[in-house]
């Protein structure tokens, strides 16, 4: 590959690798999927029979659900996914990987107040949220990590990924592509925002969870073949949800 990455953690955490090494959206696969199944082991208990409930919101085409699903062949492991896109989840149902056996794909706005889940409150061992919090409107995003965090039984984990604040995609706007603080339009009408790990803090520990990681993860990648360097910023958390007293 004509494209490199290095990595440094604020917090001295193994920083993941990315899916798409020179792509905006990249995000680490192979981890996500090992803290899932990791967090679907413990999340609410670790009886061995215990069904284990995934979910993961914007999903996209399942480029985290499939290898999911492929690398744990668990009978009580169930993944559930939504995407904004119908068209999205119309592709996840239609993959030769899908069984509705293992896997439920819905079409889901969950910044919407009226979202509707198809699982029970306080049911899913861990959620995930790779680069998906930063394309709601801010004032939206709160309420929108409440409701998730509703879904979560007592000891389940919310495992996040998104832009962190003076990222290069934020510094490369040009002007009048800025809605808001730390908030942009794309060319495309897609909308972003870059966060600071205090406002996730907050946001996240309003919603009832605790804290296990918050980190800043900084890479540099490299791509050869068009020579140009580029200083990625992210930030990665990792919150429980309080175990009941």
């Amino acid at each position: 590959s004509d494209c490199s990455t290095t990595s440094s953690s604020e917090t001295n955490v193994a920083s993941p690798v990315d899916r798409s090494s020179c792509s905006d959206s990249a995000v680490d696969g192979a981890s996500t999927q090992a803290e899932a199944t990791r967090g679907a082991e413990c999340g609410g208990g670790c009886e061995k029979a215990q069904k284990r409930y995934i979910f993961e919101v914007g999903c996209g085409v399942g480029n985290t659900v499939f290898p999911m699903l492929r690398t744990n062949n668990d009978p009580n492991f169930f993944v559930y996914c939504c995407d904004f896109s119908s068209t999205a989840i119309d592709i996840v149902r239609a993959s030769k990987e899908f069984e509705p056996s293992r896997c439920n794909a819905f079409v889901c706005d969950v910044s919407s107040p009226d979202a509707a889940f198809p699982m029970a409150a306080g049911s899913l061992d861990v959620v995930i949220m790779i680069f998906v919090l930063s394309a709601l409107r801010p004032d939206k995003m709160a309420a929108a990590i409440q409701r998730l965090s509703r879904l979560l039984k007592p000891g389940g984990m919310l495992l996040f990924r998104d832009y962190g604040f003076h990222d290069l995609a934020q510094l490369r706007f040009k002007p009048g592509r800025c809605l808001g603080e730390n908030f942009y339009v794309r060319g495309d009408g897609t909308r972003v925002y870059f966060f600071k790990q205090e406002e996730l803090h907050e946001m996240f520990t309003a919603a009832g969870l605790e804290k296990v990681q918050n980190a800043v993860d900084r890479r540099l990648q490299v791509n050869r073949g068009r020579q140009l360097t580029m200083y990625r910023i992210w930030i990665q958390c990792k919150y429980r949800r309080k175990q009941q007293s």
